[in-house]
């Protein structure tokens, strides 16, 4: 299974926000245990249901996001140009 179909986006589960797929636990949870310092194994005792492919998965999706992710420049506030 491709890392980012393990992922989906239901409006009726969690309002819409993107979980791992047959559970209600959303990606931003396992992206916050991860940066809170939280190890695979630790995730993988605490949620059983949860395979190591699943935390890969949400490590993927963010990447994803943050990869399409545009700045743009905009004038710093206070002065307007043109």
């Amino acid at each position: 299974m491709k890392p980012v179909s393990r992922i989906i986006l239901d409006p009726l589960v969690l309002t819409g926000k993107p979980v791992i797929r047959g559970t209600r636990i959303s990606v931003d949870l396992i992206l916050e245990l991860l940066a809170s310092g939280w190890d695979e194994s630790a995730i993988l005792h605490e949620y059983p249901g949860l395979e190591r492919e699943d935390i890969l998965a949400c490590i993927r999706y963010a990447q994803e996001i943050v990869r399409e992710e545009r700045v743009y420049a905009t004038p710093p506030q206070g002065k307007i140009i043109g």
